[in-house]
């Protein structure tokens, strides 16, 4: 009898029905009050009035109308390069010792603070995630079996005094000493830099492991898990894992992904979403309901959101000074906002680059939509990422492929715009002309403003399909391999012409 798990199982269960929860407002409340409450003394704090705001009548409102809106090269330029000199109190008590490096979509790399109080806030809605798997019903021998969490390397790089790393290696970074029995794929294959060499080693010890979990970018497992079946000689995963159950993806969409993950299993997983940024962990799906996620709302990030349209965004595509913020009880479900971060990191109404939409407000459950420079709206499409998803996932049903990877432009040619997607096959035939007429009606049905420019600006869709290899190949060119690094679903037109370069080095699939 797994007695082990069975405790562990009735105290996450205990814990689960002693979570009594205030409304979402009041939780955010007073998490915005701790926050200005903390840092009032920063230098942030001093040159914003915190005191001043904590005594208004109203703080949230204070907050909104002193504190403006803040995107990464802002917030950077202006007060978190100064941590970068060793200054301490800048926008959070004392002095960060770490540096989340961003290694998603955008070219340039960013540099997060990641504070004590970040990664106390990341372990405990990691327990949240833990304690919401009582609502699984999972079998008490679960609660024994390992977790694979492949992330980046844990090696972080000392520069100027400060240890930087992506978010996910610098959380592994710190896994407690008593998690390291169950934590795989351990310490020391963990640290291995070189993202190829570290799949080999997992390829070979993964005989001895007993994985009952599995988390990390959805690309990346995939790759993990072919090799482990290849070295190993196997049908699926489950021929060496037996007792894996639960996937936790984050990062990007799993749907896309669903369809070639599935292939490598010997059966369906339990799929539970989670939302952790370089900049905190923010949201995860708490329920088996639903396959939307549940902002952490008491845990050191103050929300807001801001309408997604046109006249909220400036032309350098940062939330607008004017623009209304909203906060979590003023929110609508089904309409897209732009989120924005006040954060135990010191973070302060920062644009963190993702859109949202709430499918259930009164349990703050949300979707990510896409990325705010990476909607589809050069010639007023407005297409977002979520809606391109959605589209290749009915695509890969209605041609029986697997596409795990895909991306897109809006490319002028000939005077005129078009859309020239690239889809990522790992089995199946497509007909490219097919394809692309299917996609093409099928988001028109599903968007409006998609429709509208189809019959006006946007004269033609354009469909080519590669090998899937071809986008892990681009990754590692471009020195971004494995990890939390994501594909960037929308290119602007320069990159892609850099991607079309390389693509066409590689034989085409018909």
């Amino acid at each position: 009898m797994p007695v082990i798990g069975e405790l562990i199982k009735k105290a996450i269960e205990l814990g689960d029905k002693l979570n009594w929860e205030s409304s979402p407002g009041e939780m955010q409340a007073g998490v915005l009050k701790s926050l200005l409450k903390k840092s009032k003394d920063t230098a942030f704090g001093k040159y914003y009035g915190f005191s001043e705001i904590l005594d208004a009548d109203n703080p949230i409102e204070a907050f909104q109308r002193e504190v403006p809106y803040f995107d990464y090269d802002k917030i950077y330029s202006e007060w978190w390069s100064q941590i970068r000199k060793g200054h301490q109190d800048i926008t959070w008590p004392g002095i960060n010792s770490f540096f989340a490096v961003s290694s998603g979509t955008t070219s340039a790399s960013k540099y997060i603070p990641v504070t004590d109080d970040m990664l106390d806030s990341i372990r405990k809605a990691g327990i949240g995630q833990i304690v919401s798997l009582s609502k699984h019903d999972m079998p008490a021998d679960f609660f024994e079996r390992q977790v694979m969490m492949l992330g980046s390397s844990t090696d972080l790089k000392e520069n100027e005094g400060f240890l930087e790393g992506e978010i996910s290696g610098i959380s592994a970074y710190h896994i407690p000493k008593w998690f390291q029995n169950f934590y795989k794929p351990g310490p020391e294959i963990s640290a291995i830099a070189d993202w190829d060499e570290r799949i080999e080693v997992i390829a070979k010890e993964a005989k001895d492991w007993d994985i009952g979990s599995i988390s990390g970018i959805p690309s990346w497992i995939e790759l993990m898990m072919k090799k482990v079946i290849e070295y190993n000689n196997l049908d699926n995963i489950h021929d060496i894992w037996p007792n894996l159950q639960v996937y936790t993806p984050g990062g990007v969409a799993f749907e896309p992904h669903r369809k070639s993950f599935e292939k490598l299993l010997a059966h369906p997983l339990i799929y539970i979403d989670t939302y952790l940024a370089s900049e905190g962990f923010l949201a995860f799906q708490s329920r088996p309901d639903t396959d939307s996620m549940a902002l952490v709302l008491d845990n050191g990030v103050y929300f807001e959101f801001v309408p997604f349209t046109p006249e909220n965004m400036s032309e350098t595509g940062v939330v607008h000074p004017e623009a209304k913020a909203l906060t979590i009880e003023e929110v609508e479900e089904n309409v897209d906002y732009i989120l924005l971060i006040s954060t135990v990191s010191g973070a302060w109404r920062y644009m963190i680059g993702d859109t949202v939409t709430f499918t259930d407000k009164e349990k703050a459950e949300i979707k990510i939509t896409g990325r705010t420079k990476f909607f589809l709206n050069v010639v007023g499409s407005q297409l977002s990422v979520h809606q391109m998803d959605e589209g290749i996932k009915e695509l890969q049903d209605k041609f029986d492929v697997t596409v795990p990877e895909y991306t897109v432009a809006a490319i002028q040619e000939n005077g005129e715009y078009i859309h020239r997607w690239y889809l990522g096959k790992d089995t199946g035939e497509v007909d490219e002309k097919n394809a692309a007429e299917f996609l093409d009606k099928y988001l028109q049905e599903h968007n409006k403003n998609y429709k509208v420019a189809r019959s006006k600006a946007l004269k033609n869709v354009e469909l080519r399909v590669v090998p899937s290899d071809t986008f892990y190949a681009y990754s590692e060119k471009q020195k971004k391999k494995g990890g939390q690094v994501k594909f960037p679903r929308v290119m602007k037109e320069e990159d892609f012409r850099e991607w079309e370069e390389f693509a066409a080095e590689k034989p085409q699939v018909q």
